[in-house]
C-alpha cells in the first residue's frame, strides 16, 4: 500500500522529534536507530526510506533540538516586558531547574557538547551551522549596544549557563542542583546588567 507524501513527510517529522529527545536525554551513542524507529511505530528497516545514515538523522535531531530550545528562549524574551531585560528572561528560563531535569526538552550544548568535541572534522563541519544558527537567534536579545558586544555576550551567557547546567546535572539533590542554577543565573544577572 502506498501512502501519500504528506504521510512520509509527518512520519519523517515524528522520526526527527523523537530523535531530537533521545539524543539531548540519552547520548549521541545511546539514542539507537532501532528503538526511535519503534517509538515511531516502524521497524528498522523502514529507517532508510526516511535517512541515508545514522549522521543524517543525528544533523536533523540537533538542528530540531537547537529550533526547538531557540524557539521557547525567543518566546521568553519576546515576552519580556521591556526589550533590554529579554535577555535575562533567556537565562532564567534556560537556567530552570525544568531544562536541568530534563534535557530531553532543554539545550543540546550542555547536554552533548563533551560527545560533540569528540566527532570527527567532516562531522564537526556540518554541525557548525547549527551552532551558528542558535547564536545568530539568540544574539539580538543579547546586551550590548554594538554587534560585536552582543556576540561576546551571548558566549559569555551562554558558556555559563551550559556549564551551569552541566554541574548541577551531576548532583543528586533537587536542592543542590537548584543552588548551582540560581548562583550562575545571579551573577550572570548582575555582572551584565547594564
Amino acid at each position: 500500500m502506498r501512502y501519500p507524501q504528506e504521510h512520509k513527510a509527518e512520519v519523517h517529522r515524528k522520526i526527527v522529534k523523537d530523535a531530537s529527545r533521545r539524543v539531548r536525554a540519552e547520548g549521541l551513542n545511546r539514542a539507537a536507530v532501532a528503538e526511535v524507529m519503534r517509538d515511531t511505530g516502524l521497524t528498522h528497516g523502514g529507517f532508510y526510506k526516511h535517512f541515508e545514515s545514522k549522521d543524517e538523522l543525528l544533523l536533523e535531531s540537533l538542528s530540531e533540538a537547537f529550533r526547538d530550545i531557540g524557539d521557547t528562549l525567543v518566546r521568553a524574551a519576546e515576552q519580556s516586558p521591556h526589550r533590554e531585560a529579554a535577555w535575562k528572561a533567556i537565562v532564567k528560563a534556560y537556567l530552570s531547574l525544568e531544562f536541568c531535569d530534563h534535557p530531553e526538552h532543554g539545550c543540546p550544548l550542555p547536554a552533548l557538547a563533551p560527545e560533540l568535541a569528540r566527532v570527527d572534522q567532516k562531522m564537526r563541519r556540518r554541525i557548525l551551522p547549527q551552532l551558528v544558527s542558535y547564536k545568530d537567534r539568540m544574539v539580538p536579545f543579547m546586551p550590548g549596544r554594538r554587534a560585536a558586544d552582543k556576540e561576546r555576550a551571548f558566549f559569555v551567557i551562554f558558556s555559563t549557563m551550559s556549564g551551569a547546567i552541566e554541574i548541577a546535572r551531576m548532583l543528586p539533590e533537587p536542592a543542590m542542583r537548584e543552588k548551582v542554577l540560581s548562583i550562575a543565573r545571579d551573577f550572570l544577572l548582575r555582572s551584565l546588567d547594564s
